[in-house]
């Protein structure tokens, strides 16, 4: 391994040297990555992953065997995706695939299904599973919603969909040889999903009615239901069942101890719980993991651990030793992505504070470890020095985390022009890890800050609790409170700072040259909301109307106060809107709305629609298209 290891170094100074000497365009930051969502075949003799061909994805199978490669299916990311892959057997690769169709009258919607390939017969990918016509069934709406790889037979799984009655799914065995399908599990009443254990038995149903959510437990020799948990949306009762043991009279949760999510084994025979790790700091925020080679829990990941991951199982942690034993022990960060069953075999993300991360594959019985393929292959240390965790408090004193994106080369004293990128959600944060967003703005010379204000996740529960009825309140305050501790820092150039954003991002960077002008010198919107009236009011349409409801309140005066859209009038700063007009998230309706209001008042607003375009950038083209926009107009107003 350290052989390996040397050449490898070696091989990355070299690519990294020719990179450097030119500039990279903006399809080396925005382009999808290159290789993604490696996984291997459970005899490790398979690998399969998405390869970008010009924006184009491409499944493929690699054999680790004779280095051959097959083309199973492609994708543009527009009007079909890859939701989820996974082998079945040696020979069975599962998919999940995502389409856009068109309803009478041309409102499109999404629909999912699940198709199957055999890496052996070599034969076309088909369809897995379908309607029995002949029993009146109905075609789903999602039919790729898999529950349990069932251990004791080799060519079945456990699905679960709504193929009697809509919106209420039951499950099923599937044959993967024939797509013959046999009801385990009827439907019941609002149960929306079902959890197998490991032995792949259904054994909890979890059912949401308005903004009530349980969890209920089979007694199988009964047949009767009991509850385990109850609760409403955004309560400190909250628990989300992360999965069963291997033992099936114990599961694992995420509930909240001290204010902060905590990991939990819960005795479904006792109800009782056993602590089993927590955070003074932050909120637990992995999952558990298994060893496909015992079928137990082999640990659980936490992004403030030392690699992000703590290992149970011996022989994983005995790799992961082996791993750190010839890998520098600070420069980089290793993830065992998966291996064999046996796991001899293994897929290893490295990465660093200034890679955005390569693939390497490793066989412990040759004591081998090779590159296989980089993320992003044009950005190293040379053009991307990372992110650098800060804190500042902000203007009540409350203590705000976040990173902060310098460019390479940057000296201390240097006032640059800065770009504050607020992440979407609210209710979710931003970390270390290497984004397309930040590099690219860094790349051009731009001081980069996401703050993880008030109303993030990770930080506990009142934290979170923040954001809700909270849109343009103290969490919009702390953003210009970043801006400012920048500012004294002697980092940003206090005449020479705009925002941008996606999603809650895009609605805080609006709102921002709504409370904040004397700061921000512009604002960039990516599918920002801007209608929060427009919102709650379209939310009755909706199964999920009583959360939004308590999220956003449901005081029109308060969501007109609160609603960029309303305040055209006064704002005096330019403004980008970029918006796809087929997203489910944020419809386009806010950013067509926003400039319509804008331009009405004869202000300085761009607007920009996405044909087709979702709330991801998850086409290339579009996603190059945004980001060339966005760096155009901050360089327009920050650097002319």
């Amino acid at each position: 391994m350290k052989f390996k290891l040397l050449i490898l170094y070696v091989m990355w100074s070299v690519c990294f040297s020719a990179i450097s000497a030119t500039k990279l365009p903006i399809e080396s930051f925005a382009s999808l990555k290159s290789f993604s969502r490696l996984q291997l075949s459970p005899n490790g003799e398979n690998l399969a992953f998405v390869r970008n061909v010009k924006g184009e994805l491409v499944l493929m199978v690699y054999n680790t065997k004779d280095a051959s490669f097959k083309s199973i299916l492609k994708s543009d990311d527009h009007t079909i995706f890859f939701d989820w892959y996974n082998w079945a057997n040696d020979d069975v690769l599962l998919l999940g695939a995502r389409y856009i169709k068109r309803q009478r009258g041309g409102i499109k919607y999404a629909s999912t299904r699940l198709y199957s390939y055999n890496i052996k017969n070599n034969e076309s990918i088909k369809i897995a599973t379908k309607p029995d016509y002949g029993r009146d069934e109905r075609q789903p709406q999602f039919e790729d919603q898999l529950l349990s790889f069932l251990p004791h037979k080799k060519d079945t799984v456990l699905i679960q969909a709504d193929y009697d009655v809509a919106n209420m799914p039951a499950v099923y065995e599937l044959d993967l040889n024939n797509q013959r399908k046999k009801k385990v599990q009827r439907a019941r009443s609002s149960v929306v999903d079902w959890i197998a254990d490991r032995q792949g038995n259904v054994r909890i149903a979890q059912k949401m009615d308005d903004d009530k959510f349980s969890y209920e437990l089979l007694h199988q020799q009964s047949g009767d239901w009991e509850t385990l948990f109850a609760y409403s949306a955004f309560s400190d009762k909250s628990v989300a069942i992360l999965g069963f043991d291997k033992d099936p009279n114990f599961i694992y949760i995420k509930a909240i101890h001290n204010g902060r999510d905590a990991l939990f084994k819960f005795d479904l025979t006792t109800k009782k719980r056993e602590l089993i790790y927590s955070d003074d700091k932050y909120d637990v925020d992995g999952d558990i993991f298994y060893s496909p080679k015992t079928g137990e829990v082999a640990g659980f990941t936490h992004s403030q651990l030392p690699d992000g991951v703590q290992y149970w199982d011996a022989d994983l942690a005995a790799l992961q030793t082996a791993i750190r034993n010839v890998l520098p022990a600070e420069e980089f960060s290793v993830d065992i992505l998966n291996t064999s069953d046996d796991q001899q075999k293994y897929v290893l993300f490295m990465s660093s504070d200034s890679t955005s991360g390569t693939y390497l594959l490793g066989d412990r019985q040759n004591n081998e470890l090779s590159v296989f393929a980089t993320a992003y292959p044009d950005i190293d240390e040379t053009i991307y020095r990372g992110k650098e965790h800060i804190s500042f408090k902000a203007r009540d004193g409350l203590a705000i985390e976040g990173y902060l994106t310098l460019p390479v080369g940057y000296k201390k004293g240097d006032k640059l022009p800065t770009i504050i990128f607020p992440h979407g959600g609210p209710m979710a944060r931003d970390y270390s890890n290497f984004d397309y967003w930040t590099a690219l703005l860094a790349y051009h010379g731009y001081a980069v800050l996401q703050p993880n204000f008030r109303g993030s996740s990770g930080y506990g529960y009142d934290f979170l609790m923040q954001s809700i009825q909270g849109f343009g309140q103290a969490m919009q305050d702390d953003l210009q409170d970043g801006a400012l501790w920048l500012v004294e820092q002697g980092i940003a150039d206090k005449d020479k700072i705009c925002i941008g954003g996606a999603s809650y991002g895009g609605y805080a960077a609006l709102m921002a040259v709504v409370k904040h002008p004397e700061t921000f010198k512009c604002a960039a919107s990516f599918a920002g909301v801007s209608d929060l009236e427009h919102l709650v009011g379209q939310a009755r349409y909706f199964t999920n109307k009583e959360i939004v409801r308590k999220q956003f309140g449901t005081d029109d005066d308060v969501l007109a106060k609160s609603s960029p859209v309303n305040y055209a009038k006064q704002i005096n700063r330019p403004v980008l809107l970029v918006h796809g007009s087929d997203d489910n998230v944020v419809p386009v309706y806010h950013s067509r709305e926003m400039e319509d209001e804008l331009d009405d008042e004869d202000k300085d607003v761009t607007y920009i629609e996405l044909e087709d375009g979702d709330h991801y950038l998850s086409y290339q083209p579009y996603r190059i298209k945004t980001l060339q926009a966005f760096l155009d107009f901050f360089d327009k107003h920050l650097k002319e």
